[in-house]
């Protein structure tokens, strides 16, 4: 009686919400490598310099970037390549590319791969609306995540024969040389599929709930064995360094070799731009692919003296700040690298094939049942039907 219940929640589950899934699974597929994707658009960036040239100061290239009231630099970032631009970043207001050794700011290239993936990644979380609209597309699309989370979990539950043996074991791990017709190759598919992909599928599910919900979000810091943290509250509080008398502010560049130097290996280094009155300059460093948290790590330094203040590497994070920031990149498998968005990407495509064969079991059962009740229909007496 327990396994039909969870059997027949499986099947009104997957048919409420197996479109919905459908949507988020061919979504997550084309984002699986949506990182890597970009850096190639943006390739066209990349410029070596001539000859013995060197880069143009920090400072000299936020001023090239600056327009007071339109464009005004939040940050600055160096990729660990003698080629790369000078990416600025102005908040809301965009990103420019700037030659480092002209200090020309690039024509931006068409973006189009961006405007693709923001556009997927709409339609990944809530049908790609906007405004009011987008409240009520989250909360389906959040709902549906929690139908899913529940599939995937029940679906091992039924995935185990109610009888073991070898023939039925079979059947459900691999392909079945003669799972001929459309209803046995569908059942086979669905079972080989959910097997494989069962692990990797729970990981990104359960990951995508922490976005739609706060109880979820909460629930991660008190697993991680503290209590989250208040809406607004910020994380990152720095100490003020001191301000030596008669010192005059240290020059961007040379905070910026101070923090790649304290920084050993980095593919990435990002500075904030500080308030003019500010004593701490704070550096991003990364030393992985931009999405393996593990690898992601602060330092402040002293404005007049480049002293380090604070060394904040991942480890120093507390518990529950670890686990939320690998809950984000478990999602996509980026905290694992390519592999884990491979694993990621294929986990997706086989959620694809499971709603899909899902759908047609249920529409295949839904006609068997259709077919029965006709046939108790003809059946009857015709005294009867009098």
């Amino acid at each position: 009686m327990f396994r039909k219940t969870i059997f027949w929640l499986h099947l009104i589950c997957g048919v409420v919400a197996g479109i919905v899934i459908l949507m988020m699974s061919v979504t997550g597929v084309i984002l699986t490598y949506e990182r890597q994707m970009q850096a190639w658009e943006d390739r066209v960036y990349f410029t070596a310099p001539a000859g013995n040239e060197e880069r143009l100061a920090v400072s000299q290239l936020l001023e090239r970037a600056t327009e007071p009231g339109e464009f005004e630099p939040t940050s600055f970032m160096y990729h660990n390549q003698a080629s790369s631009p000078a990416v600025i970043r102005a908040g809301r207001a965009g990103t420019k590319y700037l030659n480092p050794y002209s200090g020309e700011v690039l024509t931006p290239h068409e973006d189009s791969l961006s405007r693709f993936f923001a556009t997927v990644r709409g339609w990944h979380r809530w049908f790609n609306q906007s405004g009011d609209e987008r409240a009520t597309a989250r909360m389906i699309t959040g709902a549906s995540n929690l139908m899913f989370f529940f599939l995937v979990l029940s679906g091992i539950y039924l995935w185990l024969p109610a009888i073991y043996n070898w023939g039925t074991m079979r059947l459900r791990l691999w392909f079945h040389p003669n799972a001929k017709t459309g209803n046995a190759r569908d059942f086979n598919w669905h079972h080989v599929f959910g097997f494989w992909a069962a692990i990797p599928l729970a990981i990104i599910v359960a990951t995508a709930t922490v976005f739609y919900y706060s109880w979820a979000n909460n629930l991660v810091y008190r697993l991680a064995g503290e209590e989250p943290p208040q809406r607004g509250a910020s994380s990152n509080v720095v100490r003020e360094a001191p301000r030596p008398t008669g010192v005059d502010a240290m020059a961007f560049d040379a905070l910026f070799d101070r923090a790649a130097s304290e920084a050993g290996e980095w593919n990435t280094l990002t500075l904030t731009v500080p308030a003019p009155d500010a004593s701490v300059v704070s550096f991003a460093i990364d030393q992985g692919t931009g999405g393996e948290p593990q690898k992601r790590h602060n330092i402040h330094l002293s404005r007049f003296t480049g002293e380090v203040v604070e060394w904040a590497p991942f480890t120093s994070l507390s518990p529950g700040r670890q686990a939320r920031s690998w809950v984000r990149f478990l999602h996509t498998g980026e905290a694992l690298g390519l592999f884990g968005q491979t694993v990621a990407g294929i986990a997706s495509f086989a959620a694809v094939l499971m709603v899909w064969t899902g759908l047609s079991l249920a529409l295949y059962r839904f006609r068997r049942w259709l077919k029965r009740q006709k046939k108790a229909a003809d059946t009857i007496p015709l005294e009867e039907v009098a």
